[in-house]
This record gives C-alpha cells, structure tokens and sequence, in this order.
C-alpha cells in the first residue's frame, strides 16, 4: 500500500479566482492593474471567504474594483482559465491561479477604478483582438469565451 502512496503524483495547489465578463451589449469591460497587467475585473477568494457563495465573493471584488454604484446582472459560469503567473505581493513568487469567468450584463453606474487598477476599456467584440491584451491563461480563457459568444 505504502508503495502505491509513493507512486501517485503530485497534486498541484491554486489559487481561486471568479471573474466577470461584464458586457454591455457588444462591448466587454477590461481593467489594466497597476502592475501593468491587463485584466477581468474580479479576484480571488478569500481565507475567510470559504463557505462563502461565489456570487458573493464576487459582489465584494466588483465593489472593490468598480465601485459600489454599479449594478449588473449576474449570470452563468461562461469559461474557466488556468493561470500560471509572478505575484507581485509574494515577491515574484510563481502561483497558479483556477478561474471562473461569469458572463454579467452591466445595467446602471458609473464605475470607479479602485486601487489596485489605473484604466479601463469596454472593447468592442466584433473587432477585439484579446492578443493585444492578455497572454498566457488568460488570453486562452477570453479567446474562448469569445468563440463562445460568436464575434
């Protein structure tokens, strides 16, 4: 039995993320964080937020990314990404990040950048080209969302 314990291969360890593919129409909302990175707005779970649903982690993120005066329309998981990337607050530490993206319709409200994010852009989805944007997970989680969805 011991031997068959040593055979298994290693689990690997992720992070929880839960994004939002907020659109309004034909347009899609993507956020540029500080770090130079650009990004769906939403984030990962909590510690303390375990036995929490993920709509409300996701309420939390867009209220600390958008601001509390949006409001949108919750929907279904739409795509899941798998991320590998340097964390700057871990000191460039590698981490690996599972995400869920939400397809959400924004209804009323101005936004409001919060302070980990310096712009923002509702691109357009006919002629987005996510390349220019995201790489890696992400670029691979929008690009079929995109094919999804129909461009």
């Amino acid at each position: 039995m011991s031997e068959t314990l040593h055979n298994t291969p290693e689990k690997d360890l992720y992070y929880v993320a839960v994004k939002l593919l907020l659109r309004d129409g034909q347009k899609l909302l993507v956020t540029h964080d500080i770090y130079g990175d650009w990004d769906l707005p939403g984030g990962r779970i909590r510690k303390d937020e375990f036995n929490s649903t993920l709509e409300s982690v996701i309420e939390r993120k867009i209220n600390e990314e958008l601001g509390g005066d949006v409001s949108y329309e919750l929907g279904q998981p739409a795509v899941f990404f798998r991320v590998e990337r340097q964390e700057h607050n871990l000191n460039g530490r590698t981490v690996r990040i599972f995400g869920v993206g939400y397809e959400a319709k924004y209804i009323t409200g101005e936004i409001t950048l919060g302070e980990h994010h310096d712009q923002m852009e509702w691109v357009d989805i006919p002629t987005f080209k996510p390349e220019d944007y995201f790489t890696g997970g992400w670029l691979t989680g929008v690009n079929e969302y995109l094919s999804k969805v129909g461009t």
